[in-house]
């Protein structure tokens, strides 16, 4: 019998009306394992209202039984990481390690909300004039929501809603519809720890469902994370309905490597960066370039070290590398490679051929390097969100570094160099959000926020930290004067507030 997954509304499961379901497949075998409900606008419209009631009184409660509650979350999302990581490689197809951590990174965010009493404690300034006062304090936005994508089906939900229903704001989280099953179990975690009902929500389905988030007069801001076109949109429809909002897009991940660096250090990490997760993450290393005369030989080092990787279902504990997403994905990636010969790339690795034997149907794709490749390649100038690496050659520093300024996306970027002076350079003269100092993935830790530049983020704010909380806060300011008792009453005057 096939699973079906429902919506979460008000503290329990509710039964999606609309009669439209979409398919979620298991990656591995290609076979449609769930069903998932598609929600119609009056569903919506129902998770947004039980999220507005339960605000009026979340919004007043105290810090310490919101962090309480967090705290139990926390301890139960630990007990049950690897049902969630089960559910991960079920639907999306990831290796269990892989979806381990994962959930490892979405712990830091609920650690940091655990913790949030320190971001909201405000200011306080006194007699900044005779006997007046003034306070910063920030508060609640009300009913928030957050639409993301199926490359982190547990973890990107958990870059937003612990700290915003920390804060002190409701919750409506729209996941993706290939992959849906962790969020419902989130929502199951969370009531076990006591979170009030309607205080976060789960509504399934696809475009009819965005877009009434993106419009609903009661939802006040909206984070999303996904490919670079639908931020745009995301940021445009929503800011243009009054949303705060933050969208983060897509990305082409840079690594330059200098002539100094350690070549089997950098190979390494090119593997790992560039294949990890097979490919399907905005912060995998898309581009390497090589400066100087290293390029064959760091190329050669990586080809040695990826044809080593082992593909297989993400439940095999063996498998270093599972399938992709969908066929359709896989076969969108695979025409990258196809195509890069014809536009001037030397196809070192072609793994657009690969199988599994016993699971012919699954959506399995192999490991691919390009080199050599030019500017004005598709396989370079588009995030293909699969495992293939390319790579590009440059003559200096400068000329790798112009290459990876002239990207339109400035999501992460990466040097690996032995020399701290080129290395201090690249850090304040590349043009991205994120920048690894031999760190392949910059991906910050949960009290510093992840962002990038230029069409990898549309919005103000980047995501979790500092960032996060500010982005689900608005300040307010309270100047305040109490008349000594002993004053007399001051009459009335009509001249302009005096400060002395």
């Amino acid at each position: 019998m096939t699973k079906i997954v429902n919506h979460w509304i008000g503290g329990k499961t509710v039964e999606g009306a609309s009669g439209t379901y979409g398919p979620v497949t298991d990656p591995a075998t290609g076979a449609v394992t769930t069903k998932v409900a598609f929600a119609t606008v009056d569903e919506v419209d129902a998770a947004v209202a039980a999220a507005k009631d339960a605000f009026v009184t979340w919004g007043q409660s105290s810090l310490a039984k919101r962090t309480e509650i967090l705290f139990r979350f926390r301890a139960l999302l630990d007990a049950h990481r690897d049902d969630i990581a089960e559910l991960i490689t079920a639907e999306h197809g990831k290796v269990h390690s892989d979806a381990l951590g994962e959930v490892a990174r979405g712990l830091e965010i609920v650690d940091l909300a655990c913790g949030i009493n320190v971001q909201l404690k405000g200011e306080l300034s006194t007699q900044v004039a005779s006997r007046v006062d003034v306070a910063a304090i920030r508060q609640p936005l009300g009913v928030v929501a957050g639409i993301t994508p199926f490359n982190f089906p547990a973890m990107v939900p958990m870059w937003m809603f612990p700290i915003a229903i920390a804060c002190g704001n409701t919750f409506v989280l729209k996941p993706s519809e290939k992959d849906p099953s962790a969020s419902l179990r989130i929502a199951e975690l969370l009531a076990e720890a006591g979170l009030p009902d309607g205080v976060f929500n789960v509504v399934n389905g696809d475009k009819v469902a965005v877009d009434r988030l993106l419009e609903h007069p009661d939802v006040k801001a909206v984070s999303f994370v996904g490919s670079t076109p639908i931020a745009r949109h995301i940021h445009a429809t929503a800011s243009a309905n009054g949303k705060r909002v933050q969208a983060l897009g897509g990305a082409k991940n840079h690594m330059l490597v200098l002539p100094d660096a350690d070549l089997d250090a950098a190979a390494d990490a090119a593997v790992s960066a560039a294949y990890g997760s097979a490919g399907e993450r905005c912060m995998a290393i898309s581009a390497v370039v090589a400066v100087g005369s290293i390029g064959d030989t760091l190329v050669a080092k990586i080809r040695e070290r990826a044809e080593k990787i082992k593909i297989g279902p993400g439940n095999d504990p063996t498998s270093e590398m599972g399938p992709l997403i969908t066929a359709a994905h896989r076969d969108k990636v695979a025409s990258y490679v196809r195509g890069a010969a014809a536009e001037g790339a030397e196809v070192v690795l072609d793994g657009t051929g690969y199988t599994v034997e016993g699971f012919a149907d699954g959506h399995w794709i192999g490991i691919s390097l390009l080199d050599k490749v030019p500017t004005g390649a598709k396989a370079y100038q588009d995030e293909i969100f699969g495992p293939v690496l390319c790579v590009l050659r440059a003559d200096t520093y400068e000329e790798g570094l112009a290459l990876i300024n002239a990207s339109p996306f400035g999501n992460g970027t990466a040097i690996f160099t032995r020399d701290g002076g080129a290395a201090r350079r690249f850090q304040l003269e590349v043009e991205a959000g994120m920048v690894g100092v031999n760190v392949p993935i910059p991906v910050p830790v949960g009290y510093h926020s992840f962002g990038g530049w230029k069409d990898s983020l549309f919005g103000d704010h980047h995501i979790y930290g500092n960032d996060g909380t500010h982005f689900y806060t608005r300040g307010k300011v309270v100047t305040t004067r109490w008349p000594d008792p002993a004053d007399a009453p001051a009459g009335v005057d009509l001249g302009f507030p005096r400060n002395h």
